[in-house]
């Protein structure tokens, strides 16, 4: 008896353990539209960073690349959960401003650039050091 106790109450707990692992895995999202974004304010990897993880926690986001030197945000984005003035209004909130500049089509950005959203080789360009960045300044 006290085996099938046990037993029991490792099932239990592996469930328990695996409920919370898939409430935790996010289920990655399709991207049916990109956004480009006119973004200032950035100066470093840092400001990229952030505005990546501000992009990451919004709902309906795939994949986001950020080019510091060229003051652009690119965003892959599910239309069904949001819209790109909201993706913009993130980035805004991040501490950065930012407007929507362009919108296509997965395939409109993979003719234009030769790859696919979400493929960019991670040059963010530039970097301020400690207590350089003006992330916490929105400019105009």
């Amino acid at each position: 008896m006290r085996k099938q106790g046990i037993n029991f109450a490792l099932v239990v707990i592996a469930a328990v353990f695996l409920t919370l692992l898939a409430l935790r895995v996010r289920v990655a999202e399709t991207a049916d539209s990109v956004a480009v974004l006119s973004t200032s304010g950035m100066t470093c990897s840092s400001c990229s960073a952030k505005i990546a993880q501000a992009l990451k926690t919004t709902d309906g986001v795939a994949a986001s690349e950020v080019d510091v030197q060229g003051g652009w945000v690119v965003v892959g984005y599910n239309t069904a959960k949001v819209q790109p003035e909201t993706l913009a209004k993130a980035v805004t909130t991040a501490g950065f401003s930012s407007t929507v500049h362009l919108v296509m089509s997965p395939q409109q950005f993979q003719k234009l650039t030769g790859r696919a959203i979400g493929a960019h080789n991670g040059k963010t360009g530039g970097c301020c050091g400690t207590g350089g960045c003006n992330a916490n300044k929105t400019q105009g």
